[in-house]
């Protein structure tokens, strides 16, 4: 991208509250910022701008050769993961940028969080306070509960959620691998292929799936793939549900080939209630909320406005898609 110290025109049709809306103003200010419901989804017609923040139409963006950058409120962009996007952002010099630093640290805890819990044997102890208020002191004993030190982990998809969920996991002593199509190099764990980690599968105690939707990942988990697990694994999915076969998940967990699952995501969203996965043995379901909390709209500003001040000074923004 260019760099600019004209005033440029940025459209926004995310829902910030007051008085984040105000902090997006205020740090605006020498631009000229139209704030719009989130049911609109392009700009007037008449309203060209140069900036789009929020969630916009993916054919306005493909179209409107003003836009120079967009950066998309989320951290997923499957609307936006198209070729035809990307070779006409590129023609005319044009970013694309997500929003996965304001949401890696939530979802990092978030699995953490359910790690623990199911390495503790909270959910279970849960279960019985709500139900028959057994004594269970003995019996987790017996092996399922565990301590996490030298347990193995797979991670398939290594972002920046995966490299926060590391540096939260690594000081409890588990071994640590990444899956990446193009390792980089500054992972801080092995990185694997994904042969690799089909040939560790047999071996590994959690596998954890942070892969985002595409053509190439839709259904990855399949049957064949559950099939290689070490008998009692765990399996976490904070990814997309589509990446997951959920008649093979459900096998999985029915013949204890799996010993328990944690699923934020789900396909369909919502997950109907009747649905068999909310009943299944040991499966555990959050209504993909991993990455949300209370301050992510202040986060949210944050992250644009520091991306804006890159556009004086013509350097890589974070999270650059495109």
């Amino acid at each position: 991208m260019p760099t600019s110290t004209t005033p440029l025109h940025i459209w926004c049709n995310y829902d910030f509250r007051e008085p984040v809306a105000e902090r997006l103003r205020a740090g605006t200010a020498g631009h000229r910022l139209t704030l719009v419901d989130s049911s609109v989804g392009t700009p007037a017609e008449d309203d060209a701008p140069d900036i789009l923040l929020g969630q916009p139409d993916v054919a306005y963006l493909l179209s409107e050769t003003r836009v120079r950058w967009a950066e998309i409120t989320s951290a997923g962009y499957t609307n936006y993961d198209r070729d035809d996007l990307r070779q006409a952002l590129r023609a005319r010099g044009a970013i694309l940028t997500n929003t996965s630093r304001v949401f890696d640290e939530g979802c990092a805890q978030h699995l953490a969080a359910m790690v623990l819990a199911l390495a503790r044997e909270l959910p279970r102890c849960l279960d019985n306070q709500r139900g028959e208020r057994l004594w269970l002191h003995d019996e987790p004993r017996a092996g399922r509960r565990f301590l996490l030190n030298g347990q193995s982990a797979i991670l398939y998809g290594f972002g920046t959620i995966a490299r926060r969920t590391v540096e939260i996991l690594r000081p409890l002593g588990m071994n640590l691998v990444g899956v990446r199509r193009v390792p980089r190099g500054d992972e801080g764990i092995p990185i694997l292929s994904e042969q690799e980690a089909d040939a560790r599968l047999g071996e590994t105690d959690h596998v954890v799936n942070i892969l985002p939707a595409s053509d190439s990942t839709g259904h990855y988990f399949d049957a064949a793939r559950f099939a290689r697990f070490k008998r009692g694994a765990r399996f976490y999915n904070i990814g997309r549900g589509t990446t997951v076969d959920q008649d093979a998940l459900l096998a999985a967990l029915r013949d204890a080939r799996l010993d328990a699952a944690y699923l934020d995501v789900t396909d369909p969203e919502p997950l109907p209630p009747d649905h068999p996965l909310w009943t299944a043995p040991n499966c555990y379901v959050t209504p993909h909320i991993a990455g949300t909390h209370d301050n992510e709209d202040v986060r949210l500003v944050e992250h644009f406005l520091a991306n804006l001040a890159v556009i004086e000074y013509g350097k890589r923004m974070v999270d650059q898609v495109i």
